[in-house]
Order: structure tokens, then C-alpha cells, then sequence
């Protein structure tokens, strides 16, 4: 199972970005999508997250600025973040809880994508 993030890069206040990242390979059912970030010096951190049947929920520090969504077609999550602050500066990384079924049995697990670095500055 492979996790792409696109998206990152060079932002301005009050900008606008978002972030992609794509599943692909032996995952067929996914449930829990997630985005977390480290930013310099700091733990890694829950962002946001999105539940299979679409409920979401937000770190409170970055509530009312990003909003998270997925293609379940595409097995893509997105995180569009709007007037991002240059406390936003991390690298972002994908988390996706899912796997597959061989016969009578589900195969599932969690994966983490590589990160892809935001920076907000001027």
C-alpha cells in the first residue's frame, strides 16, 4: 500500500492551499482518513480527520481554516487549508486505516504517507 501527498509548498498568509494524498495498491476498503503535521520542533500532531461514512473533526488550532474531504472513488484524501497562518509551517502527512479481503478475511492495517512540507510565509 502506497500513500502519495501532493500539494505541499511555499504559501502566503492568507493564501490558500490544498493537499492531496492518493491510496493505492492492496487497500480495497478504507475507513479512517487522517492528515497530521510536525512542525519544527514538536511532536506530530492530528490535523483532521475523516470517517468512512464522511463525519469529521478538527484540531482545535486549526478549526474554521481547513477543511478535510475524500474521494472514495479515487481513495484520495484532500486537506484545503484557507488563510493559513505561519504557525501552519509543517510537514503534513497522510494516515489512512484500511486493507483488503482474501476470501473470508479482512487484511487491514495502518498506513503513512512520506509528508509533504507546507510553508507559510511572506
Amino acid at each position: 500500500v502506497q500513500l502519495q501527498a501532493s500539494g505541499g509548498g511555499l504559501v502566503q498568509p492568507g493564501g490558500s492551499l490544498r493537499l492531496s494524498c492518493a491510496a493505492s495498491g492492496s487497500i480495497s476498503i478504507i475507513h479512517t482518513m487522517r492528515w497530521y503535521r510536525q512542525r519544527p520542533g514538536k511532536e506530530r500532531e492530528l490535523v483532521a480527520e475523516i470517517e468512512s461514512d464522511g463525519s469529521t473533526s478538527y484540531a482545535d488550532s486549526v478549526k474554521g481554516r481547513v477543511t478535510i474531504s475524500r474521494d472514495v472513488a479515487k481513495s484520495t484524501v484532500y486537506l484545503q487549508m484557507n488563510s493559513p497562518k505561519p504557525e501552519d509551517t509543517a510537514v503534513y502527512y497522510c494516515n489512512v486505516d484500511g486493507g483488503t479481503v482474501v476470501g473470508d478475511a479482512y487484511f487491514g492495517a495502518n498506513y503513512w504517507g512520506r509528508g509533504t512540507q507546507v510553508t507559510v510565509s511572506s
